[in-house]
């Protein structure tokens, strides 16, 4: 009675390894019994290779849930507020709002970029393609509830290449007064010191161009709160470890601040038209002038509208595409960041031993960790935290599906990237 009574009571961690791993045993034994001897000794080898193998993938997805502690410790070291920071003489600015539609948030975001606290004159420039596009209701809403902000909506037609966001840039570039340019893109929601940290530090010796991190927030429901997710948990750590290591100097186009003559010496926004990633080439064009990029310790947000798997398919794997034609070896070296998956892989392959359920775990508490601290800097829940493993294999999934292939879709158009970024 005694012995029942402690097989009963046996620890719930031991029985959740013990019972993945007698499967595993159970199946190997049972496969190898109705085998001939040579073929069973093959199949040995065969699952002594697949062991190895288990392992060293689980070593990699380790190394990858290293990667994600050293990225929120980036992360934390960049939000960090700046030190001996130069007083801005705070110069006039124009805010460019390219649109396209009635984007879920539009009007918070938009709203979200009036209400700087910023004290000089500042402009705000909304442009459209087309008279009839839903975007103007809501910025002439804007414009009738906030008479004291200076305004201008354009609408024009004028396409100057494959890439309409940049054709609405350059129509709207002839309403734009004043020398500081500073763009955002429609989805971004800025808080009110956004515009005098971004001036401030375009004021800094050597700075061309200003850009700034953002995490998701999803407003559409169950398929925006996953988008948002690969936004917080995925891509912004990411970003933080090519900035905070110096491996990239990446432009976003959450903000793009510079000066109208750098812009006109690199060309004006013509020289993007018919680039899929405009923001990135922005900010090397500028690079290639001397200069450099600097990033405020400033996190937007970026409101995630999608509504299906579609949605989010198309635009995640164009985000994905993107990346592997301007950064080839960086978009191939980020295999070893989705450290959960490749650790899931690994321990079904080296089997469910004890110590190979410790590693998984391992990985898993340092996605968890980095999902709680991201989730405190930022101070919203992109979303919950059961949700995580999930968004984790889907974002590896759509890695795998972006290392082939040249068509995405943008902005119900369907487009084919070349090599060298042009879309046609």
């Amino acid at each position: 009675m005694a012995s029942a009574v402690r097989q009963r009571s046996r620890p719930p961690l031991r029985w959740l390894i013990a019972v993945p791993e007698r499967l595993t045993l159970a199946c190997r034994t049972r496969w190898l019994a109705v085998l001939s001897p040579t073929v069973a000794r093959a199949k040995v080898d065969q699952l002594s290779f697949c062991h190895i193998l288990g392992w060293i993938i689980l070593a990699i997805a380790i190394g990858g849930g290293l990667y994600t502690v050293a990225a929120v410790a980036l992360l934390t070291r960049l939000m960090a507020p700046r030190l001996n920071t130069p007083k801005s003489s705070h110069p006039t600015a124009s805010v460019l709002k390219p649109l396209y539609g009635t984007e879920a948030g539009l009007e918070a975001a938009l709203l979200s970029t009036l209400e700087q606290d910023y004290p000089a004159p500042v402009q705000f420039v909304f442009g459209v393609h087309a008279a009839d596009d839903p975007a103007c209701r809501i910025v002439e809403q804007l414009r009738k509830s906030h008479p004291e902000h200076d305004i201008a909506l354009v609408c024009d037609p004028a396409r100057h290449g494959s890439n309409a966001k940049v054709s609405n840039l350059i129509n709207m570039m002839t309403a734009a007064k004043h020398d500081i340019i500073v763009v955002a893109d429609s989805d971004i929601a800025v808080p009110g010191d956004w515009l005098s940290q971004v001036v401030a530090a375009l004021a800094e010796p050597g700075v061309g161009i200003v850009s700034c991190l953002y995490a998701g927030e999803g407003r559409s429901g169950a398929w925006s709160r996953l988008a948002a997710m690969a936004v917080s948990y995925n891509f912004l750590p990411n970003a933080a470890a090519g900035i905070g290591f110096g491996l990239a100097t990446p432009c976003f186009g959450s903000t793009m601040a510079l000066n109208r003559q750098i812009l006109s010496s690199i060309g004006g926004f013509e020289r993007f038209a018919n680039l899929l990633a405009d923001d990135y080439e922005l900010g090397q064009a500028v690079r290639m002038q001397g200069l450099r990029i600097a990033y405020p310790p400033l996190i937007l947000r970026h409101f995630s509208g999608e509504t299906g798997f579609d949605e989010l398919l198309a635009h995640e794997l164009r985000w994905a595409r993107t990346i592997r034609t301007i950064d080839p070896r960086g978009h191939w070296g980020s295999f070893v960041t989705h450290a959960l998956p490749l650790g899931l892989i690994g321990a079904v392959l080296a089997g469910f031993t004890p110590s190979v359920f410790a590693g998984f775990t391992t990985i898993l508490a340092a996605r968890l960790f980095l999902k709680a601290r991201i989730d405190h800097i930022v101070g919203i829940q992109a979303g919950p935290a059961w949700a995580l493993p999930l968004r984790d294999m889907l974002s590896f999934a759509l890695f795998l599906g972006s290392l082939s292939g040249s068509a995405v879709r943008w902005r119900g158009a369907r487009l084919r990237v070349g090599r060298d970024g042009a879309m046609s």
